[in-house]
């Protein structure tokens, strides 16, 4: 699953590049003016998503038709709707409001439900033909990252756009410093640290009317089987360019973690983790989620012949690099217009396998730290006798669709080294 740190940089440079490169002009010339799209998940991260999806639109000389905008909760799909004038009529309600909207005539798809929910869908539209968005993380569990690769494989052969919601790979700082560090800006890189240290985001709490599938649902972010944990839904922003900047995936992971001051679901408030990328190369890995403490989010690399801090400051080797020609120095928009011009000058961009890498490196670190065990990547992604492989989270999506979803005990987390099965621990 992995490869060397030139193919794999070379690879992501090219398809930014192919994507920025790409004439205006050339997508203005299409007949249809209008891009008809479609959100699934009308929560809080749509806010950011629709509104920068329309100014994308606006920008290449195009306009955003919402042909719908699905949630499985109605105020929440109305709210977005009254807040862009779309007509309350294209809102779809419901579990299975995914399906709808892929037997819609959208062509482009946000998709921006809860992680455990991603992968499912994401299957479902690439066989209905859609270029997806999906945000990050991608899944919760290793089945799900495997059926992530498989889809985006089977998008790449019918020619559509997959862009993920990673959006340090499409802001300059970090295209700039992936791009030197290819040509030996800093040397090899030795070691680094990668940090997401903040506060717990929101919480909901449960209402008398909710059941069991809609509290998981409205307080997704604080439960494990819904978002992966913290380390997945926030940190693997920061694993994901240390993967990029290396050129590979880390090979295993040990580590710890713990909670000690949340009070909802069932996530840890802190992780510390080595990844170990080989040849002796190791990644410090940490994030946690409590108040009151020193807010770090970045990256930092040192090298045999400088280092680097993530999109930031550089100090190393001059060298050349190509100029990155870009719309927005925002990542979140700039990545939609790449997706868009992507999808229609016929050259679709595909990030799906690397966000999967990147969120698999994620939940083998989450598991490292939730049963105290060395895990190997190869163990979620190779191995099918390994007990990580095939280890799904309790609450599946088809649970939520047959109305059979049972609430995970609340406040009671994993804990390492208690001789436990794994199974019923996470």
């Amino acid at each position: 699953m992995t490869v060397s740190r030139r193919k794999f940089v070379q690879t992501a440079a090219t398809s930014l590049a192919a994507a920025s490169l790409l004439s205006t002009t050339g997508v203005a010339a299409s007949k249809n003016k209008k891009i008809k799209v479609a959100t699934i998940g009308c929560g809080g991260r749509s806010n950011r998503d629709i509104p920068n999806f329309i100014k994308a639109c606006k920008m290449l000389g195009l306009e955003a038709d919402f042909v719908a905008l699905a949630d499985a909760f109605e105020d929440k799909a109305f709210e977005q709707a009254d807040k862009y004038g779309v007509d309350r009529s294209r809102c779809i309600v419901g579990w299975d409001a995914y399906q709808k909207v892929a037997e819609s005539d959208a062509d482009f798809v946000m998709l921006i439900t809860p992680p455990v929910f991603r992968p499912q869908h994401l299957e479902m539209l690439v066989e209905a033909g859609k270029h997806v968005l999906m945000q990050k993380p991608v899944a919760v569990d290793a089945p799900g990252c495997r059926k992530v690769i498989e889809a985006g494989e089977r998008a790449k052969k019918k020619g559509l756009a997959i862009l993920a919601g990673t959006q340090r790979r499409h802001t300059v700082g970090y295209m700039e410093n992936a791009a030197k560090i290819e040509n030996g800006a800093i040397g090899e890189i030795l070691g680094g640290t990668v940090s997401w240290n903040g506060t717990v985001p929101w919480i909901w709490e449960r209402q008398k009317s909710w059941s069991d599938a809609d509290y998981l649902a409205r307080n997704w972010l604080n439960w494990h089987q819904m978002s992966g944990d913290h380390l997945g839904e926030q940190h693997v922003h920061n694993i994901d360019v240390a993967n990029w900047y290396l050129g590979r995936t880390p090979e295993s992971a040990i580590g710890f973690g713990g909670r000690a001051r949340r009070e909802s679901g069932n996530n840890y408030d802190f992780f510390s983790l080595d990844l170990d990328y080989g040849d002796g190369v190791h990644i410090h890995s940490q994030c946690r989620q409590i108040s009151g403490t020193y807010p770090r989010v970045g990256e930092f690399f040192r090298g045999s012949k400088g280092e680097v801090q993530g999109g930031g400051k550089l100090k190393g080797v001059d060298v050349s690099i190509p100029k990155f020609d870009v719309m927005d120095k925002d990542g979140n928009l700039q990545g939609l217009i790449n997706w868009i011009k992507s999808a229609r000058s016929g050259n679709p961009m595909n990030e799906a396998r690397q966000i999967a890498e990147s969120t698999a490196a994620a939940i083998m670190g989450r598991y490292a730290a939730y049963t105290g065990k060395y895990v190997r990547f190869s163990d979620l992604m190779e191995n099918p006798k390994s007990e990580f492989y095939d280890l799904k989270v309790s609450v599946q999506p088809e649970h939520f669709e047959k109305g059979v979803v049972v609430l995970p005990p609340e406040n009671v987390v994993p804990v390492p080294g208690d001789g436990g099965d794994i199974r019923r621990r996470v």
